[in-house]
């Protein structure tokens, strides 16, 4: 028994001396300043307790569509040009007000079935084929589709801001769907210390796309549409000329008019990185898909001596006459400083968002709260455990410090536990730590009763603590378990605050079937060690 108790021994300070070091972790001095610092450090807190930034943000999700109905144009444009099938124009008629809807014309009428064939196979069943006159159809994409594109934007845009805010570094953010309305996305930034490019490099979509140029550079909209009588080709929107990488009457300055479809586009993007070009001036290189640079290949071969316009977040950055074919890789310039560089390439490097997004909500928590939340929560931790702590010992005497003693370790495991993992403490998970002091209390009344009661039976001491410990050892099991899938379900369908609650009480919990059953039992093995041989030995349990 001796050996076995010395193992536990060693074994229960390890963890304890573990636990402590990743509390404080490696202070930065001997002063008690120094250590409250180093532990402050590890304690990650939510935006309820340090304050930062909540955003509600709008996904424009019609964006997708059009997106997703231009890609299909390009694809349908190829492969009726490799069948030799004719037509007059495939265009987006009505972006903004149908953007699920693609309309060809001039379509042989000898060749409409072949046509249909194609459409067919090369959009697939998603679309309804319908024939508006000789010639013309129209291509719908059908509601399912429509809503499964709307919903995979929302997603995609979640996870496109969760990446860039978390190349920035910013501490434990909360990126989800705002359930409150449709498509939005609700976004929580605590203790954030660069506010404006967080919320600017978030916003900015970064929606590359390679155009084709019909003509340009005007300079005004008026001019450009006067060109053209005041009406404008099929299939062709104008767009400014000023943005991010140039400033007006820098490259890039008046107005275009170019193709509503996009050869390329952001989701076609394999990498991105800011560079140097033969002139030493800053730019951003990019690399595309191999199925974009394949489609991007036979577009610039088939329009040698035409312009294109690389578009970014309907702004045309720059534009140049195709001299070549141009396959899977390309640049993007312009007056750029090292950090506009830099920001543009992540942006584009961790995913385009696939839709424009507006702030509906910006509100700043202010730390005053954040410091009153965590002086209140701790304030009710402390008064809960002292109050906890003088029930036990007056009701179970010197079996009481063994539970007051395990607490203690069930703190300090759960706190070791949240520094590790670099978990949030939010209000929510302070109610669960409160919560999980009940839930260990609880354990050692169900130890201690059973104890009590085998000693009632003429049990000897011994055998009442085992009998005691294997007993309630089932019970204590069976109800941290439950709570434990519980808490399971909370953090797989609660929001972030809700979430911190449930991690805190899950290891809470975890910590104290350690303690309340390993090593309140080491702990009564000590003391019955000390009393083997005397004749008599009592257990204080009261």
């Amino acid at each position: 028994m001796k050996r076995t108790l010395l193992w536990k021994s060693v074994f229960i300070v390890t963890v304890i001396l573990a636990c402590l070091v990743a509390i404080t972790g490696i202070p930065k001095g001997l002063s008690w300043k120094a250590w409250k610092q180093s532990i402050v450090g590890n304690i990650h807190l939510g935006l309820d307790l340090e304050g930062g930034t909540h955003l509600i943000l709008q996904v424009h999700v019609n964006d997708a569509v059009r997106t997703q109905n231009s890609q299909a144009i390009q694809h349908l444009i190829a492969d009726l040009t490799s069948k030799g099938i004719s037509y007059g124009a495939i265009t987006l008629p009505d972006p903004k007000g149908m953007p699920q809807r693609i309309a060809a014309t001039g379509i042989p009428q000898a060749r409409a079935a072949d046509f249909q064939t194609a459409v067919q196979n090369d959009l697939g069943p998603n679309y309804d084929i319908t024939q508006t006159g000789p010639g013309s159809f129209y291509m719908d994409l059908n509601p399912s589709a429509v809503a499964s594109i709307k919903q995979q934007a929302l997603t995609q845009s979640i996870e496109t801001i969760s990446n860039r805010i978390n190349k920035l570094g910013v501490t434990e953010p909360t990126v989800q769907s705002n359930g409150l309305g449709a498509y939005q996305i609700l976004v929580q930034l605590p203790g954030i210390t660069d506010e404006a490019r967080v919320k600017q490099v978030m916003q900015e979509t970064a929606q590359l796309q390679i155009r084709l140029v019909k003509g340009g550079p005007y300079s005004s909209e008026a001019a450009a549409r006067a060109q053209y009588g005041g009406i404008l080709p099929e299939d062709s929107e104008i767009l400014p000329g000023n943005s991010i990488g140039g400033s007006a009457g820098s490259n890039g300055a008046g107005w275009y008019v170019l193709s509503r479809s996009a050869v390329v586009s952001g989701q076609d993007l394999r990498d991105a990185e800011p560079s140097t070009d033969a002139n030493g001036q800053t730019d951003v290189t990019f690399t595309l898909t191999r199925d974009a640079g394949q489609r991007f290949g036979a577009f610039t071969q088939a329009n040698i001596g035409r312009s294109l316009a690389v578009v970014l977040d309907n702004r045309v950055q720059e534009a140049a006459v195709i001299q070549s074919r141009i396959d899977d890789q390309g640049e993007i310039t312009g007056t750029f400083s090292r950090q506009e560089a830099s920001d543009l390439a992540l942006m584009l490097r961790s995913g385009a968002l696939p839709a424009t997004i507006t702030y509906l909500q910006d509100e700043e928590v202010g730390p005053s709260l954040g410091a009153d939340s965590i002086h209140e929560g701790i304030m009710a931790a402390i008064v809960g455990f002292l109050l906890v702590a003088g029930f036990m010992l007056f009701y179970y005497h010197g079996a009481g410090i063994n539970a007051v003693l395990a607490l203690v370790l069930n703190l300090v495991i759960l706190m070791a536990y949240m520094s590790l993992v670099q978990a949030t403490l939010t209000l929510p998970g302070i109610a669960g730590i409160i919560l999980t002091i009940g839930m260990a209390v609880d354990s050692n009344v169900l130890i201690f009763e059973r104890i009590r009661e085998e000693i009632r039976h003429g049990k000897s001491v011994p055998a009442a603590v085992d009998i005691g410990f294997r007993q309630a050892f089932i019970t204590i099991l069976d109800t941290h378990v439950t709570t434990v899938v519980s808490a399971i379900f909370l953090f797989l369908f609660g929001t972030g605050p809700i979430k911190g609650f449930a991690v805190t009480l899950t290891a809470g919990l975890v910590a104290n079937l350690f303690t309340a059953v390993y090593i309140s039992r080491a702990i009564f093995d000590y003391v019955l060690l000390r009393q083997q041989g005397i004749r008599g030995a009592k257990l204080s349990i009261g």
